[in-house]
Protein backbone atom coordinates (compact mmCIF):
# COMPACT_ATOMS: atom_id res chain seq x y z
CA UNK A 1 0.00 0.00 0.00
CA UNK A 2 0.85 3.55 -0.53
CA UNK A 3 2.44 5.32 2.34
CA UNK A 4 0.85 7.71 4.15
CA UNK A 5 2.15 11.14 4.23
CA UNK A 6 2.58 10.48 7.90
CA UNK A 7 4.91 8.10 7.33
CA UNK A 8 6.92 9.27 3.72
CA UNK A 9 10.65 9.55 4.78
CA UNK A 10 12.49 13.04 4.42
CA UNK A 11 9.16 15.40 5.37
CA UNK A 12 10.37 18.89 6.22
CA UNK A 13 9.34 19.77 10.06
CA UNK A 14 6.53 21.21 11.02
CA UNK A 15 6.91 24.50 11.76
CA UNK A 16 6.00 26.23 15.13
CA UNK A 17 4.33 28.94 13.75
CA UNK A 18 2.29 26.64 11.73
CA UNK A 19 1.41 24.95 14.43
CA UNK A 20 0.31 27.70 16.56
CA UNK A 21 -2.01 28.36 13.37
CA UNK A 22 -3.26 25.00 13.50
CA UNK A 23 -4.46 25.55 17.15
CA UNK A 24 -6.12 28.83 16.60
CA UNK A 25 -8.27 28.08 14.05
CA UNK A 26 -11.21 26.05 15.30
CA UNK A 27 -11.16 28.89 17.77
CA UNK A 28 -11.54 31.03 14.79
CA UNK A 29 -14.15 28.84 13.39
CA UNK A 30 -16.13 29.66 15.98
CA UNK A 31 -15.71 33.46 16.26
CA UNK A 32 -16.91 33.76 13.24
CA UNK A 33 -19.64 31.59 13.14
CA UNK A 34 -21.11 33.45 16.02
CA UNK A 35 -20.88 36.62 14.51
CA UNK A 36 -21.87 36.23 11.37
CA UNK A 37 -24.54 33.39 12.87
CA UNK A 38 -22.81 32.02 10.41
CA UNK A 39 -5.76 5.95 -9.63
CA UNK A 40 -7.37 9.45 -10.60
CA UNK A 41 -10.56 9.76 -11.98
CA UNK A 42 -11.58 12.31 -14.73
CA UNK A 43 -14.24 10.09 -15.92
CA UNK A 44 -17.69 10.01 -15.18
CA UNK A 45 -19.68 7.12 -13.16
CA UNK A 46 -23.37 5.73 -12.35
CA UNK A 47 -25.05 3.25 -10.85
CA UNK A 48 -27.96 0.70 -11.57
CA UNK A 49 -31.87 2.13 -10.96
CA UNK A 50 -34.64 0.98 -8.94
CA UNK A 51 -37.39 3.45 -7.59
CA UNK A 52 -37.88 4.24 -4.22
CA UNK A 53 -38.25 1.39 -1.25
CA UNK A 54 -41.08 1.06 0.41
CA UNK A 55 -42.03 3.13 3.93
CA UNK A 56 -39.07 1.75 6.16
CA UNK A 57 -37.66 -1.03 4.00
CA UNK A 58 -34.11 -1.58 3.29
CA UNK A 59 -32.96 -0.67 -0.22
CA UNK A 60 -31.95 -3.63 -2.20
CA UNK A 61 -31.56 -1.86 -5.34
CA UNK A 62 -29.20 1.21 -5.66
CA UNK A 63 -30.97 4.49 -6.73
CA UNK A 64 -31.33 5.91 -10.27
CA UNK A 65 -28.06 7.62 -10.43
CA UNK A 66 -27.46 9.94 -13.37
CA UNK A 67 -23.95 9.48 -14.33
CA UNK A 68 -21.71 13.03 -14.62
CA UNK A 69 -18.59 14.43 -14.43
CA UNK A 70 -15.90 13.37 -11.44
CA UNK A 71 -13.35 15.36 -9.93
CA UNK A 72 -10.04 14.07 -11.18
CA UNK A 73 -7.63 13.09 -7.80
CA UNK A 74 -5.02 11.98 -9.82
CA UNK A 75 -2.48 13.95 -7.87
CA UNK A 76 -1.54 13.37 -4.13
CA UNK A 77 -0.27 16.46 -2.07
CA UNK A 78 2.92 15.28 -0.57
CA UNK A 79 4.74 18.41 -0.36
CA UNK A 80 6.05 20.46 2.24
CA UNK A 81 4.23 19.98 5.76
CA UNK A 82 1.56 18.02 6.73
CA UNK A 83 -2.46 18.92 5.08
CA UNK A 84 -3.57 21.76 6.98
CA UNK A 85 -6.50 21.59 8.83
CA UNK A 86 -8.57 23.96 11.74
CA UNK A 87 -8.26 21.65 14.69
CA UNK A 88 -6.83 21.92 18.03
CA UNK A 89 -4.74 19.30 17.61
CA UNK A 90 -4.11 16.60 14.72
CA UNK A 91 -5.61 13.09 15.43
CA UNK A 92 -3.53 10.35 16.46
CA UNK A 93 -4.36 8.13 13.09
CA UNK A 94 -1.45 5.97 13.83
CA UNK A 95 -2.93 4.60 17.00
CA UNK A 96 -6.51 4.33 15.52
CA UNK A 97 -5.28 1.98 12.66
CA UNK A 98 -5.84 4.87 10.23
CA UNK A 99 -3.57 6.77 7.44
CA UNK A 100 -4.47 10.13 5.85
CA UNK A 101 -3.81 11.54 2.26
CA UNK A 102 -4.11 14.45 0.33
CA UNK A 103 -5.20 15.25 -2.86
CA UNK A 104 -5.69 17.80 -5.24
CA UNK A 105 -9.32 17.49 -6.99
CA UNK A 106 -9.61 19.44 -10.35
CA UNK A 107 -12.15 19.63 -13.45
CA UNK A 108 -14.91 21.98 -14.43
CA UNK A 109 -18.20 22.61 -12.84
CA UNK A 110 -21.40 24.19 -13.07
CA UNK A 111 -22.76 26.92 -10.80
CA UNK A 112 -26.82 26.16 -10.49
CA UNK A 113 -29.89 28.94 -10.69
CA UNK A 114 -33.23 28.46 -8.82
CA UNK A 115 -35.63 28.35 -11.75
CA UNK A 116 -38.44 29.51 -9.49
CA UNK A 117 -38.53 31.66 -5.93
CA UNK A 118 -37.12 29.46 -3.01
CA UNK A 119 -40.28 28.02 -0.94
CA UNK A 120 -40.58 26.33 2.55
CA UNK A 121 -41.60 23.44 1.42
CA UNK A 122 -37.56 23.27 -0.11
CA UNK A 123 -39.01 21.50 -2.96
CA UNK A 124 -36.52 23.94 -5.17
CA UNK A 125 -36.30 23.41 -8.85
CA UNK A 126 -32.59 24.00 -9.83
CA UNK A 127 -31.29 24.38 -13.50
CA UNK A 128 -27.04 24.58 -14.30
CA UNK A 129 -25.95 28.17 -14.78
CA UNK A 130 -22.26 28.76 -16.10
CA UNK A 131 -19.31 26.60 -15.82
CA UNK A 132 -15.54 27.08 -14.51
CA UNK A 133 -12.40 25.03 -13.64
CA UNK A 134 -11.49 24.32 -10.50
CA UNK A 135 -8.51 23.29 -8.43
CA UNK A 136 -9.30 22.44 -4.56
CA UNK A 137 -8.09 19.97 -2.36
CA UNK A 138 -9.39 17.06 -0.57
CA UNK A 139 -8.03 15.56 3.06
CA UNK A 140 -9.24 11.04 3.28
CA UNK A 141 -8.55 9.22 6.66
CA UNK A 142 -9.26 6.03 6.19
CA UNK A 143 -8.17 2.84 7.69
CA UNK A 144 -5.13 1.50 7.29
CA UNK A 145 -5.93 -2.36 6.67
CA UNK A 146 -8.90 -2.35 3.52
CA UNK A 147 -10.47 -5.37 5.55
CA UNK A 148 -11.35 -2.63 8.05
CA UNK A 149 -13.14 -0.65 5.91
CA UNK A 150 -16.88 -0.42 6.85
CA UNK A 151 -17.77 0.43 2.97
CA UNK A 152 -19.31 3.82 4.90
CA UNK A 153 -17.87 7.52 3.60
CA UNK A 154 -18.79 10.52 5.54
CA UNK A 155 -17.98 13.39 2.95
CA UNK A 156 -17.44 16.64 5.23
CA UNK A 157 -18.34 20.32 3.54
CA UNK A 158 -15.15 21.55 5.46
CA UNK A 159 -16.37 24.69 7.51
CA UNK A 160 -15.04 28.27 6.77
CA UNK A 161 -17.00 30.18 8.89
CA UNK A 162 -13.39 31.06 10.91
CA UNK A 163 -11.62 32.18 7.40
CA UNK A 164 -10.25 28.78 6.84
CA UNK A 165 -10.80 25.44 6.43
CA UNK A 166 -11.84 23.39 9.68
CA UNK A 167 -13.43 19.70 10.75
CA UNK A 168 -15.86 19.95 13.48
CA UNK A 169 -18.14 16.90 12.00
CA UNK A 170 -14.55 14.90 12.25
CA UNK A 171 -14.07 16.31 15.59
CA UNK A 172 -17.50 15.09 17.15
CA UNK A 173 -17.69 11.99 15.26
CA UNK A 174 -14.11 11.12 15.33
CA UNK A 175 -14.70 8.02 17.56
CA UNK A 176 -17.51 6.36 15.87
CA UNK A 177 -15.61 6.94 12.60
CA UNK A 178 -12.69 4.72 13.64
CA UNK A 179 -14.14 2.33 15.73
CA UNK A 180 -16.67 1.39 12.88
CA UNK A 181 -13.95 1.66 9.81
CA UNK A 182 -15.42 4.07 8.12
CA UNK A 183 -13.85 6.58 5.27
CA UNK A 184 -13.86 10.66 6.23
CA UNK A 185 -13.06 12.70 3.57
CA UNK A 186 -12.89 16.83 3.76
CA UNK A 187 -13.60 18.51 1.08
CA UNK A 188 -12.44 22.09 0.49
CA UNK A 189 -15.97 23.13 -1.27
CA UNK A 190 -15.52 27.18 -0.34
CA UNK A 191 -13.82 29.67 -1.85
CA UNK A 192 -12.82 31.45 1.47
CA UNK A 193 -10.53 28.29 2.44
CA UNK A 194 -9.33 27.48 -0.89
CA UNK A 195 -8.31 30.80 -2.06
CA UNK A 196 -8.80 33.07 0.22
CA UNK A 197 -11.54 36.17 0.74
CA UNK A 198 -13.40 38.12 2.89
CA UNK A 199 -13.67 37.58 6.42
CA UNK A 200 -17.17 38.65 7.50
CA UNK A 201 -16.10 40.20 10.94
CA UNK A 202 -12.61 40.62 11.52
CA UNK A 203 -10.17 39.70 14.68
CA UNK A 204 -7.07 39.83 16.01
CA UNK A 205 -7.38 35.71 16.95
CA UNK A 206 -6.29 34.28 14.30
CA UNK A 207 -5.87 36.91 12.00
CA UNK A 208 -2.82 35.96 10.00
CA UNK A 209 -4.53 33.15 8.38
CA UNK A 210 -7.95 34.27 8.53
CA UNK A 211 -9.21 34.57 4.92
CA UNK A 212 -5.81 34.03 3.19
CA UNK A 213 -6.43 30.67 1.77
CA UNK A 214 -4.59 27.80 1.45
CA UNK A 215 -1.63 28.84 -0.52
CA UNK A 216 -1.03 31.42 1.90
CA UNK A 217 -1.01 29.32 4.50
CA UNK A 218 1.11 27.24 3.84
CA UNK A 219 3.33 28.27 0.54
CA UNK A 220 5.65 25.48 0.94
CA UNK A 221 2.61 22.45 0.65
CA UNK A 222 0.11 24.68 -1.77
CA UNK A 223 1.74 27.65 -3.26
CA UNK A 224 2.63 25.21 -6.93
CA UNK A 225 -0.16 23.91 -6.60
CA UNK A 226 -2.02 27.07 -8.86
CA UNK A 227 -5.24 26.35 -6.57
CA UNK A 228 -8.18 27.54 -8.31
CA UNK A 229 -11.88 28.63 -6.92
CA UNK A 230 -14.97 29.86 -9.47
CA UNK A 231 -16.46 31.03 -6.21
CA UNK A 232 -19.42 29.26 -3.78
CA UNK A 233 -22.13 29.43 -6.55
CA UNK A 234 -19.97 26.40 -7.98
CA UNK A 235 -19.64 24.60 -4.91
CA UNK A 236 -22.33 22.05 -4.94
CA UNK A 237 -21.43 20.69 -8.21
CA UNK A 238 -17.74 20.56 -6.79
CA UNK A 239 -19.33 18.71 -4.35
CA UNK A 240 -21.24 16.25 -6.26
CA UNK A 241 -18.03 15.70 -8.67
CA UNK A 242 -15.90 14.82 -5.42
CA UNK A 243 -18.14 12.18 -4.06
CA UNK A 244 -18.45 10.68 -7.23
CA UNK A 245 -14.93 10.19 -7.82
CA UNK A 246 -15.12 8.95 -4.38
CA UNK A 247 -17.52 6.23 -5.03
CA UNK A 248 -15.65 5.02 -8.13
CA UNK A 249 -12.90 4.44 -5.84
CA UNK A 250 -10.55 7.37 -6.45
CA UNK A 251 -7.91 8.18 -3.30
CA UNK A 252 -9.22 4.99 -1.62
CA UNK A 253 -6.35 2.98 -2.20
CA UNK A 254 -8.22 -0.29 -3.80
CA UNK A 255 -11.40 0.93 -1.17
CA UNK A 256 -15.10 0.59 -2.76
CA UNK A 257 -17.85 2.40 -1.24
CA UNK A 258 -20.71 1.02 -0.39
CA UNK A 259 -22.36 4.28 0.89
CA UNK A 260 -22.01 8.18 1.04
CA UNK A 261 -22.65 9.90 3.65
CA UNK A 262 -23.10 14.15 3.06
CA UNK A 263 -21.96 15.82 6.07
CA UNK A 264 -21.89 19.63 7.26
CA UNK A 265 -21.91 21.47 10.63
CA UNK A 266 -23.03 25.14 11.10
CA UNK A 267 -22.41 26.99 7.84
CA UNK A 268 -21.81 23.23 6.25
CA UNK A 269 -25.28 22.60 7.12
CA UNK A 270 -26.91 25.23 5.32
CA UNK A 271 -24.97 23.97 2.86
CA UNK A 272 -26.39 20.82 3.16
CA UNK A 273 -30.27 22.12 3.08
CA UNK A 274 -29.66 24.32 0.37
CA UNK A 275 -27.64 21.17 -1.56
CA UNK A 276 -30.71 18.18 -0.70
CA UNK A 277 -33.29 20.63 -1.52
CA UNK A 278 -31.44 22.15 -4.90
CA UNK A 279 -28.83 19.22 -6.02
CA UNK A 280 -29.78 16.22 -4.77
CA UNK A 281 -32.93 15.79 -6.96
CA UNK A 282 -30.76 16.41 -10.29
CA UNK A 283 -27.30 14.24 -9.17
CA UNK A 284 -28.59 11.05 -6.10
CA UNK A 285 -25.04 11.17 -5.81
CA UNK A 286 -25.20 10.79 -1.71
CA UNK A 287 -27.25 7.89 0.23
CA UNK A 288 -27.81 10.42 3.39
CA UNK A 289 -27.24 13.16 5.04
CA UNK A 290 -26.25 14.24 8.66
CA UNK A 291 -27.08 18.11 9.25
CA UNK A 292 -25.83 19.22 11.99
CA UNK A 293 -26.80 22.48 13.90
CA UNK A 294 -28.55 24.12 11.01
CA UNK A 295 -30.20 27.66 10.63
CA UNK A 296 -33.62 28.36 9.54
CA UNK A 297 -32.61 28.77 5.50
CA UNK A 298 -29.81 27.39 3.17
CA UNK A 299 -26.54 28.54 1.77
CA UNK A 300 -27.12 31.35 -0.64
CA UNK A 301 -26.68 30.53 -4.71
CA UNK A 302 -24.32 33.23 -5.53
CA UNK A 303 -22.55 34.58 -8.61
CA UNK A 304 -19.32 33.72 -10.49
CA UNK A 305 -16.03 34.73 -8.10
CA UNK A 306 -18.24 35.51 -4.84
CA UNK A 307 -18.41 33.59 -1.78
CA UNK A 308 -21.70 33.07 0.00
CA UNK A 309 -22.54 35.72 2.29
CA UNK A 310 -24.39 33.72 5.17
CA UNK A 311 -25.03 37.01 7.09
CA UNK A 312 -27.29 37.95 4.63
CA UNK A 313 -29.16 35.04 4.35
CA UNK A 314 -30.13 34.63 7.85
CA UNK A 315 -32.98 37.07 6.50
CA UNK A 316 -34.60 34.82 4.10
CA UNK A 317 -37.40 32.76 4.07
CA UNK A 318 -37.30 29.74 6.26
CA UNK A 319 -37.16 26.44 4.38
CA UNK A 320 -37.81 22.78 5.55
CA UNK A 321 -36.13 20.06 3.79
CA UNK A 322 -37.77 18.60 0.98
CA UNK A 323 -40.30 15.48 1.62
CA UNK A 324 -40.35 14.29 -1.45
CA UNK A 325 -36.84 12.47 -2.21
CA UNK A 326 -36.30 8.72 -0.84
CA UNK A 327 -32.97 9.74 0.79
CA UNK A 328 -32.81 10.22 4.53
CA UNK A 329 -31.56 12.91 6.35
CA UNK A 330 -31.08 12.84 10.02
CA UNK A 331 -30.98 16.84 11.66
CA UNK A 332 -29.33 17.17 14.90
CA UNK A 333 -29.88 20.36 16.66
CA UNK A 334 -28.31 21.67 19.56
CA UNK A 335 -30.72 23.96 22.21
CA UNK A 336 -28.42 27.11 21.59
CA UNK A 337 -29.53 26.12 17.33
CA UNK A 338 -33.03 26.36 18.23
CA UNK A 339 -34.12 29.57 19.06
CA UNK A 340 -30.69 32.03 19.38
CA UNK A 341 -29.68 33.49 15.94
CA UNK A 342 -30.01 30.48 14.09
CA UNK A 343 -33.41 30.29 14.70
CA UNK A 344 -34.33 26.07 13.26
CA UNK A 345 -37.29 26.48 15.26
CA UNK A 346 -38.61 28.66 12.33
CA UNK A 347 -37.71 25.35 9.94
CA UNK A 348 -38.88 22.67 12.83
CA UNK A 349 -40.99 19.86 10.55
CA UNK A 350 -42.47 16.65 11.63
CA UNK A 351 -40.80 13.24 11.32
CA UNK A 352 -41.10 11.24 8.24
CA UNK A 353 -40.08 8.03 7.28
CA UNK A 354 -37.37 9.46 5.45
CA UNK A 355 -36.30 12.33 8.09
CA UNK A 356 -35.02 12.56 12.26
CA UNK A 357 -35.06 15.76 14.07
CA UNK A 358 -33.07 15.20 16.82
CA UNK A 359 -32.79 18.53 19.12
CA UNK A 360 -30.92 17.72 22.39
CA UNK A 361 -31.36 19.57 24.89
CA UNK A 362 -28.86 21.48 27.48
CA UNK A 363 -26.16 21.90 24.47
CA UNK A 364 -24.54 24.78 22.58
CA UNK A 365 -23.55 25.26 19.26
CA UNK A 366 -20.29 25.30 19.86
CA UNK A 367 -19.07 23.93 23.29
CA UNK A 368 -15.83 22.71 25.30
CA UNK A 369 -15.43 19.62 23.74
CA UNK A 370 -15.55 20.76 20.20
CA UNK A 371 -13.05 24.32 21.21
CA UNK A 372 -10.77 21.92 23.25
CA UNK A 373 -8.07 23.97 25.29
CA UNK A 374 -9.10 27.11 23.85
CA UNK A 375 -12.29 26.99 25.98
CA UNK A 376 -10.64 28.79 28.97
CA UNK A 377 -9.72 31.31 26.94
CA UNK A 378 -13.66 32.57 26.65
CA UNK A 379 -14.41 35.43 29.03
CA UNK A 380 -18.72 34.98 29.00
CA UNK A 381 -19.05 35.67 32.57
CA UNK A 382 -19.38 31.48 33.33
CA UNK A 383 -17.62 28.69 31.79
CA UNK A 384 -18.84 27.91 27.96
CA UNK A 385 -21.21 24.90 27.61
CA UNK A 386 -19.84 21.81 28.66
CA UNK A 387 -22.12 19.29 27.50
CA UNK A 388 -22.34 16.06 25.81
CA UNK A 389 -23.32 17.34 22.24
CA UNK A 390 -20.98 14.72 20.79
CA UNK A 391 -21.76 11.54 22.17
CA UNK A 392 -25.31 11.98 21.03
CA UNK A 393 -23.51 13.22 17.88
CA UNK A 394 -22.15 9.95 17.25
CA UNK A 395 -25.22 7.96 18.71
CA UNK A 396 -26.52 10.01 15.39
CA UNK A 397 -24.66 9.07 12.85
CA UNK A 398 -24.74 4.78 13.55
CA UNK A 399 -28.49 5.46 13.34
CA UNK A 400 -27.92 6.87 10.17
CA UNK A 401 -25.79 4.40 8.72
CA UNK A 402 -28.11 1.36 9.83
CA UNK A 403 -31.06 3.51 8.29
CA UNK A 404 -29.43 3.21 4.85
CA UNK A 405 -27.81 0.15 5.18
CA UNK A 406 -31.04 -1.45 6.57
CA UNK A 407 -33.51 0.14 6.34
CA UNK A 408 -34.08 0.52 9.81
CA UNK A 409 -35.00 4.28 10.74
CA UNK A 410 -33.62 6.12 13.87
CA UNK A 411 -35.81 6.35 17.15
CA UNK A 412 -38.98 9.43 16.96
CA UNK A 413 -37.22 11.91 19.36
CA UNK A 414 -39.28 14.08 21.72
CA UNK A 415 -38.34 18.24 20.63
CA UNK A 416 -36.91 20.62 23.47
CA UNK A 417 -40.41 22.75 24.47
CA UNK A 418 -40.58 26.32 22.85
CA UNK A 419 -43.16 28.82 23.53
CA UNK A 420 -44.26 29.99 20.33
CA UNK A 421 -44.17 33.87 20.36
CA UNK A 422 -42.90 36.33 17.97
CA UNK A 423 -40.02 35.46 19.49
CA UNK A 424 -40.02 32.02 20.42
CA UNK A 425 -38.64 31.20 23.84
CA UNK A 426 -37.38 28.05 25.43
CA UNK A 427 -38.93 26.35 28.56
CA UNK A 428 -36.69 26.03 31.33
CA UNK A 429 -37.43 24.43 35.10
CA UNK A 430 -36.51 26.10 38.37
CA UNK A 431 -32.81 25.31 37.85
CA UNK A 432 -32.59 27.06 33.93
CA UNK A 433 -32.38 23.86 32.29
CA UNK A 434 -34.51 23.22 28.85
CA UNK A 435 -37.47 21.03 28.99
CA UNK A 436 -38.27 18.59 26.33
CA UNK A 437 -36.05 17.61 24.37
CA UNK A 438 -33.24 14.51 23.84
CA UNK A 439 -31.88 14.53 27.68
CA UNK A 440 -28.78 13.23 29.14
CA UNK A 441 -27.26 12.81 32.87
CA UNK A 442 -25.69 15.76 33.23
CA UNK A 443 -29.09 17.59 32.57
CA UNK A 444 -31.26 15.09 34.19
CA UNK A 445 -28.95 14.69 37.18
CA UNK A 446 -27.37 17.92 37.56
CA UNK A 447 -24.35 19.45 38.96
CA UNK A 448 -24.79 22.78 37.07
CA UNK A 449 -27.58 23.71 34.81
CA UNK A 450 -25.65 23.05 31.45
CA UNK A 451 -27.83 25.57 28.87
CA UNK A 452 -27.45 27.14 25.61
CA UNK A 453 -27.94 30.60 27.01
CA UNK A 454 -25.29 32.30 26.97
CA UNK A 455 -23.63 33.64 30.03
CA UNK A 456 -23.86 37.27 31.58
CA UNK A 457 -21.36 38.87 29.50
CA UNK A 458 -23.29 38.24 25.86
CA UNK A 459 -20.51 39.93 23.66
CA UNK A 460 -20.34 38.15 20.37
CA UNK A 461 -17.92 35.02 21.00
CA UNK A 462 -20.25 34.34 23.71
CA UNK A 463 -22.98 33.96 22.07
CA UNK A 464 -23.57 30.56 20.65
CA UNK A 465 -21.28 28.85 23.03
CA UNK A 466 -23.60 28.51 25.86
CA UNK A 467 -23.05 28.21 29.31
CA UNK A 468 -22.09 25.89 32.49
CA UNK A 469 -23.61 27.53 35.76
CA UNK A 470 -23.06 25.65 38.60
CA UNK A 471 -25.93 25.01 41.28
CA UNK A 472 -25.46 26.52 44.41
CA UNK A 473 -24.25 24.08 47.85
CA UNK A 474 -28.27 24.23 48.70
CA UNK A 475 -29.92 23.13 45.74
CA UNK A 476 -27.30 20.19 45.70
CA UNK A 477 -28.19 19.43 49.07
CA UNK A 478 -31.60 19.13 48.43
CA UNK A 479 -31.02 16.91 45.54
CA UNK A 480 -28.75 14.64 46.73
CA UNK A 481 -28.04 13.12 50.05
CA UNK A 482 -24.91 12.49 49.32
CA UNK A 483 -22.05 11.89 46.50
CA UNK A 484 -22.98 7.96 46.22
CA UNK A 485 -26.53 8.84 46.02
CA UNK A 486 -25.93 10.94 43.03
CA UNK A 487 -23.75 8.58 41.35
CA UNK A 488 -26.17 6.23 41.74
CA UNK A 489 -28.93 8.31 40.30
CA UNK A 490 -26.41 9.24 37.36
CA UNK A 491 -25.50 5.83 36.19
CA UNK A 492 -29.01 4.85 36.32
CA UNK A 493 -29.96 7.86 33.90
CA UNK A 494 -27.11 7.23 31.47
CA UNK A 495 -28.28 3.39 31.25
CA UNK A 496 -31.51 4.88 30.35
CA UNK A 497 -30.15 7.13 27.95
CA UNK A 498 -28.31 4.66 26.09
CA UNK A 499 -31.70 2.37 25.87
CA UNK A 500 -33.43 5.28 24.77
CA UNK A 501 -30.93 5.33 21.56
CA UNK A 502 -29.33 8.57 21.90
CA UNK A 503 -25.81 7.67 22.99
CA UNK A 504 -23.93 4.31 22.22
CA UNK A 505 -22.71 1.59 24.55
CA UNK A 506 -19.63 2.11 23.05
CA UNK A 507 -19.56 5.38 24.97
CA UNK A 508 -21.00 4.92 28.32
CA UNK A 509 -17.99 4.97 29.94
CA UNK A 510 -16.97 8.43 28.11
CA UNK A 511 -20.70 9.76 29.66
CA UNK A 512 -20.05 8.59 33.03
CA UNK A 513 -17.03 10.37 32.63
CA UNK A 514 -19.10 13.83 33.14
CA UNK A 515 -20.39 12.95 36.65
CA UNK A 516 -19.04 14.92 39.25
CA UNK A 517 -19.88 13.20 42.63
CA UNK A 518 -16.88 15.03 44.23
CA UNK A 519 -19.05 18.44 43.75
CA UNK A 520 -21.39 17.12 46.58
CA UNK A 521 -20.98 17.53 49.94
CA UNK A 522 -19.14 14.22 51.85
CA UNK A 523 -17.64 13.90 48.30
Amino acid sequence: MTMSEEDRPGRPAEPATLRRRVATSRLLLLIAVVCVATAGLAACSSSGSGGPPPSGAARTTAPARPSGPAADLSKEIADGNKAFMGEAAPPDLKRDGYVQHEYLATGTASSYRAADPLTHDGRWAFTTDSSASYRTRIVVRQPAKAAAFSGNVVVEWLNVSGGSDADPEWVSLQEEIVRRGDVWVGVSAQMIGVTGGPVRVPTNIGADIAGKGLAAIDPARYGALRLEHPGDGFSFDMYTQVARAIRAGAGLHGLRPQRLIAAGESQSAFAMVTYYNGVQPLTREFDGFFVHSRGAVGLPIVGPGKPADIAAALGGTPTILRTDQDTPVLDVQTESDVTSVLNSYAARQPDTDRFRLWEVAGTAHADAHLVGPAAASFDCGLPINDGPMHLVAKSALRALTTWIATGKAPVIAPRITVQSAATPQISRDADGIALGGIRTPPIDVPIAALSGVPGPKTSAICLLVGSTKPLSADRLAELYPSPAAYLERYKADADKTIKAGYVLPEDRAALLAFAKPASIAGG
